[in-house]
């Protein structure tokens, strides 16, 4: 049974045979894989390209995979996460999953489980984003937002924005806590699969905008940019 076509999985393991030969097996069960070899590499990938799932390798150098998965779990970053590891006693997996990941597999392991584990792992984020998908008002920080009244509020204060702004409010909103690109943007809210120069202003015009109108006159920002990569909505000083 092949990966869906499209799905886009980042690995994170720094000895090269054992990353190459996962690489591999994954491409040829049908997934798009890429890989890292640090957990620093690991976040700058994840903050520039979009993925559906991480592989990570518990003995990184610097910091383990462990403490690379709790700073995503922090961060808010929701994606599943499976968890490679020699360690196979009681006691790890349940500081695995406790620090954040989604499913665990000790080494070696067979590449056709590992695949099927992701499989379900991908069947089973895909059924939450669809429960996601429904909700009807959006809470983040004091702000709040009403899809179906296509509502804003901060603090109590009603917010007036355009059909534009609220949509790209939205996609911020999804990802919270997480950086979303323009080519992201682009795609999901210009409906353009190709991101130009020209976009790329308008995009940052709307974002000016909207940034002004959710945050000015409030002591705590919420939409800030991530230079050269593209924008993020968490809390932060004015300033």
């Amino acid at each position: 049974m092949n990966g869906p076509s499209g799905v886009r999985i980042l690995l994170v393991e720094d000895e090269e045979k054992t990353a190459r030969a996962i690489v591999s097996g994954l491409e040829t069960e049908g997934f798009a894989a890429s890989w890292a070899k640090t957990g620093e590499e690991g976040f700058f990938l994840l903050n520039s390209e979009r993925f559906d799932a991480l592989v990570l390798d518990w003995m990184l150098p610097g910091r383990t995979g462990l403490e690379v998965l709790k700073t995503l779990r922090t961060k808010n970053v929701k994606m599943p996460v499976l968890l490679l590891t020699a360690r196979d006693a009681l006691e790890d997996r349940i500081a695995g999953l406790d620090g954040g990941a989604d499913d665990y597999l000790v080494k070696p392991f067979a590449l056709a489980e590992l695949a099927a584990r992701l499989r379900a792992l991908l069947r089973r984020a895909a059924a939450d984003s669809a429960i996601e998908e429904k909700k009807v008002r959006w809470q983040f920080s004091d702000l709040e937002v009403d899809l179906t009244e296509r509502r804003v509020i901060r603090a109590g204060k009603l917010l007036d924005l355009t059909p534009r702004e609220f949509d790209l409010l939205i996609q911020l909103l999804r990802n919270a806590g997480r950086i979303v690109s323009r080519e992201t943007l682009a795609r999901e809210v210009w409906q353009e699969t190709r991101r130009a120069t020209p976009l790329d202003n308008v995009i940052d015009v709307h974002i000016a905008r909207l940034r002004r109108k959710i945050d000015d006159g409030y002591a705590r920002r919420l939409i800030h940019t991530v230079r050269g990569v593209g924008f993020v909505l968490r809390e932060g000083a004015t300033g």
